[in-house]
């Protein structure tokens, strides 16, 4: 019987704490709210325990954050789209920020298991004023276990409506995409971070972001696959292209606390669950 699970992880500013509220349906939870950095920054694991999706299953994740409140939204471990008979399982992810809000969004990896057919839907929607950095990790197969990606296929999609749209299917038969030099080469790890911006940032702001970013990936063992851009204002992004996972959430481990100095003036402050 297919899953179909919702939450809805709402962050609001209690003067002086960013406080999370939130209501679920089906086998989606949020843990006990931490403040390892003081009141002003609420950090949340995001737990699904049956601990992966199967064809026909559904996640639907909102987050809003109001005003003056900040959040950081994790998980425990990887999410895993399974092998599916002909459903879709789809993973559907949307975060509204009001003017003056401020989340991170950084889930661990999801992996795609060969013979899955995978959706991956992130939206964000960021007023003027609000800022968020996040990141979305894919592995295809489990290239270490001996299990590569060989059957299905993953969509995957992530937005900021009217202004940012990344969109594209991987299918495992496509052996031009995945191993031509000028689509994935080989690479079984897709990555990329982003700081969006609800109001369009000056370029000399979008300069040190970027900057930072290629300083980081230019003496990182990814040099050769990494590259940031800004495709818009309001965006700056980091791509990252590994063999497997480990390399390319470390540098985009290192880029994202490097912009949260630069940008927030925020010390390096990893979730305890990282360290677990």
């Amino acid at each position: 019987m297919p899953w179909h699970a919702r939450l809805d992880l709402d962050y609001t500013h209690d003067h002086p704490r960013s406080v999370a509220r939130f209501r679920h349906d089906g086998p989606l939870r949020i843990l006990q709210s931490l403040y390892p950095e003081g009141d002003a920054i609420c950090h949340n694991v995001l737990v699904h325990p049956p601990g992966g999706l199967v064809g026909g299953d559904t996640l639907d994740i909102a987050i809003t954050a109001t005003a003056g409140s900040h959040g950081l939204v994790t998980t425990p471990g990887a999410s895993r789209f399974y092998r599916s008979d002909g459903e879709l399982a789809l993973q559907r992810t949307r975060i509204r920020l009001d003017a003056g809000a401020r989340l991170e969004w950084l889930p661990l990896e999801a992996i795609c298991y060969s013979g899955c057919r995978a959706e991956n839907r992130i939206t964000l929607d960021v007023a003027p004023g609000a800022e968020l950095m996040g990141w979305d990790v894919t592995a295809l197969g489990l290239p270490n276990a001996g299990k590569p990606f060989e059957r299905g296929s993953l969509l995957q999609h992530i937005e900021v409506p009217g202004v940012w749209l990344e969109r594209g299917r991987i299918d495992a038969t496509d052996h031009r995409l995945l191993r031509s030099p000028i689509g994935l080469a080989g690479h079984c790890c897709i990555a990329s971070l982003f700081f969006v911006s609800g109001t369009p940032m000056p370029r000399a702001q979008r300069d040190a972001l970027l900057d930072i970013a290629r300083g980081l990936a230019d003496v990182h063992t990814l040099a050769g696959s990494a590259g940031a851009t800004s495709p818009h204002g309001e965006i700056v992004v980091l791509r990252v292209l590994a063999p497997v996972v480990e390399p390319a959430m470390q540098l985009l481990r290192q880029v994202w606390q490097a912009w949260r100095a630069a940008r927030w003036n925020l010390p390096a402050s990893s979730p305890r669950i990282w360290s677990m």
